[in-house]
């Protein structure tokens, strides 16, 4: 078994550290989730907290981790007399990101049910966690199947296992801890809520630390058992400041005068719901109990809403995490100054302070701020308002006002965002689950039945019974039961939804770069990247202007990190519209080695007025006609407005063997059907 990490030895990550230690203290704060770039001790720092946790006492031979002194009623191994256990160390357990639902629930064994007779019920990874950790590395890449099961587990304390006929009840109370780098994409809002706690961690930029950092971790591969012992006096240490600080935790008072504190805060930043105000309120008290304090103290709330908030104040996934620090003081400063007298009638220190304990931003080992601000966030979303205010409603009306040139020096901000029309990808498909276009799936309505390619996980019981009853006499069944053989079972086949790429090519020439244009727009390529969050897509973004095309983003699963080359897009210069095209499909060439599996949607956002070159709307058509000869799925949203129109948007379309639409056409309200099947256009053709 390998030596892990010692989590003593762990450099900087004060954030990482407190937060996991936290919940070390108090589990009821609700878990941990770890965003940052690759290789910044993430999963090294969860995997090192698990060595720290004190030892559970379990019922003996329950596969389900029941505590001696109160059972669980409904334990699929009980009933359980109270009584004295036995005592193993916290489990970590790892969820990896492509389980399936049976290794995560558990299943019944079908064969030994068809077979024997018997309902045998394995348990799950959630059963393996309960009462311990249940980590989960790369967490916003897992299949929306498991995260609802999660979900429906962590809000209930239980896991329900409902299948051929079999009923399983079992608790399942876990620590939550999730890693994930952003760039990746975004996690679902609803998990996200489930975390209590975000931080955010990078690579540190002081040399002598890095230098730190490399020459632990070597000594640590070269020897590990060396390396823990080194650290062991500082572990046990940890380990039983953690104990203590639990024994203490029950003594901690949590008075009005905090509890209004927290409640202000939330309502400053508008967090939705009250799961926050719960969060900051246990976690201000296990900071006291960490500190060894009976009594939650302003600096507690102060790291508490650092800790607890950032993950809750985002209101679209473009939005940056994290906390306004200013408007975070303001806020506890105003309710302190309210609440002051009632609070510390019987304590003398901190009573009339209007200021926030200046002690509060070391609360938690002197942390950096854990935001690039919302000023992220908010200076993102603030030139798409101010465009809104000026593009649309001032000057540029009448479509002439700033000149292409200009387009390039000033900001043009997308407008509003609307909810866009479905566009699918013909056929079915076999990729990566999602809720785009039709797709075999593990999920899903059923459409017929195969042999078991594997283990057998969903069976199709009508298609088993028909392969069985002709061999029921050879087999010489001589009562009134069915004799099956395991050449019998059938795989049910189910059909749901896949995610698909979707590759935008941008049109950013002069001619698209009048104000008013250019801010529609960016509002519908917005628009569409908000539906390609919400199904789970995979984006990338094509841009081509002046002589030349590029890759402004390769196909990624972060539909954030698209919005924001968005917002910087450059604009001005000829239309090389066949270079445009070229670039995306040979992007979607190389994608498809990658991951044969995903089919691509490819979306054209152009007025279709080639220019540069000999002949450059004939060179654009072949273009397009390479993405109808492969079948690969298009849309071309047409941008040209005005009175004359020549139409080579809806030609660019034909050749492509997709359709076209206008950007008004484009929302939900307007059209149905927008992408058609190619085959069926190629055969009316």
């Amino acid at each position: 078994m390998s030596v892990p990490f010692p989590f003593t030895a762990v450099v900087g990550q004060d954030d990482l550290r407190l937060a996991l230690l936290l919940n070390a203290v108090s589990p009821q704060v609700g878990g941990v989730l770890v965003r940052g770039e690759k290789g910044t001790a993430k999963s090294t720092a969860v995997r090192a907290l698990a060595t720290l946790l004190p030892a559970v006492d379990v019922v003996p031979g329950c596969r389900f981790s029941c505590d001696p002194a109160a059972p669980d009623a409904q334990c699929p191994d009980g009933p359980h007399e109270p009584g004295p256990g036995v005592e193993r160390p916290a489990r970590m357990v790892e969820l990896p990101v492509g389980a399936s639902e049976d290794r995560l629930v558990g299943a019944l064994d079908i064969e030994r049910a068809l077979a024997e007779g018997v309902k045998a019920f394995e348990p799950g990874l959630l059963a393996a966690a309960h009462r311990g950790i249940l980590y989960v590395d790369e967490v916003n890449l897992l299949h929306d199947h498991l995260v609802d099961l999660l979900l429906d587990a962590a809000a209930m304390g239980a896991s329900y296992v409902e299948r051929e006929g079999v009923s399983v009840r079992h608790a399942a109370r876990f620590l939550l801890v999730g890693t994930m780098n952003p760039e990746e994409g975004e996690l679902r809002p609803q998990l996200l809520d489930r975390f209590g706690l975000t931080v955010e961690v990078a690579a540190s930029r002081e040399p002598d630390q890095r230098v730190e950092v490399v020459r632990r971790r070597l000594a640590h591969d070269d020897d590990p058992a060396g390396f823990a012992a080194r650290w062991a006096d500082e572990e046990t240490a940890l380990r039983a400041r953690i104990v203590a600080a639990r024994d203490l935790l029950p003594s901690v008072r949590l008075g009005d005068g905090a509890l209004r504190q927290i409640a202000a805060t939330c309502a400053a930043f508008e967090v939705d719901g009250m799961r926050a105000d719960i969060v900051m309120a246990r976690t201000a008290t296990a900071l006291a109990a960490w500190a060894g304090r009976t009594d939650v103290l302003a600096e507690d709330v102060r790291q508490a809403a650092l800790l607890a908030l950032p993950h809750r104040r985002r209101r679209n996934p473009f939005d940056a995490p994290g906390l306004d620090e200013d408007t975070l003081d303001e806020a506890l400063e105003r309710s302190g100054e309210g609440s002051n007298e009632n609070e510390n009638e019987g304590k003398g220190e901190g009573e009339d302070d209007p200021d926030p304990d200046p002690d509060g931003p070391s609360g938690g080992g002197g942390q950096p701020s854990p935001d690039d601000g919302p000023q992220g966030g908010d200076t993102a979303a603030q030139p798409e308002a101010g465009a809104n205010g000026q593009a649309e409603n001032g000057q540029a009306e009448n479509g002439q006002a700033p000149a292409a040139g200009s387009g390039e020096q000033q900001a043009v901000g997308a407008s509003e965002p609307f909810r866009t029309k479905v566009l699918s990808v013909p056929g079915v498909g076999e990729g990566a689950a999602g809720r785009r276009s039709r797709a075999r799936t593990e999920h899903g309505r059923t459409t017929g039945a195969r042999r078991p390619q594997g283990a057998l996980t969903r069976l199709h019981l009508a298609a088993t019974v028909q392969a069985a009853a002709p061999h029921q006499r050879a087999r010489g069944r001589t009562g009134s039961g069915l004799l099956l053989r395991r050449d019998d079972l059938r795989q049910a086949v189910r059909e749901g939804r896949e995610s698909n790429l979707v590759l935008f090519v941008v049109d950013a020439s002069g001619s698209m770069a009048a104000r008013q244009r250019m801010s529609a727009v960016k509002g519908a390529v917005l628009s569409l990247l908000l539906d390609a969050y919400q199904r789970r897509d995979k984006v990338g973004l094509v841009t081509f202007r002046g002589s030349t095309a590029e890759v402004a983003l390769p196909p990624t699963s972060s539909v954030d990190a698209a919005a924001a080359r968005l917002r910087s897009l450059p604009t001005g210069g000829r239309t090389p519209l066949a270079a445009g095209l070229l670039k995306a499909h040979d992007l979607l060439r190389i994608e498809r080695l990658r991951d044969p599996a995903r089919r691509p949607l490819v979306v054209v956002v152009t007025d279709g007025r080639a220019t540069g070159g000999p002949e450059p709307v004939a060179l654009a058509g072949r273009a397009a006609r390479l993405f109808a000869a492969e079948g690969i799925a298009s849309v071309v949203v047409d941008c040209e407005s005005g009175p004359v129109r020549l139409g080579l948007a809806g030609q660019l379309a034909r050749d492509s063997g997709g359709s076209a639409v206008t950007l008004d056409e484009l929302r939900a309200d307007r059209i149905a059907g927008l992408v058609r099947d190619v085959q069926g256009i190629r055969r009316a053709a």
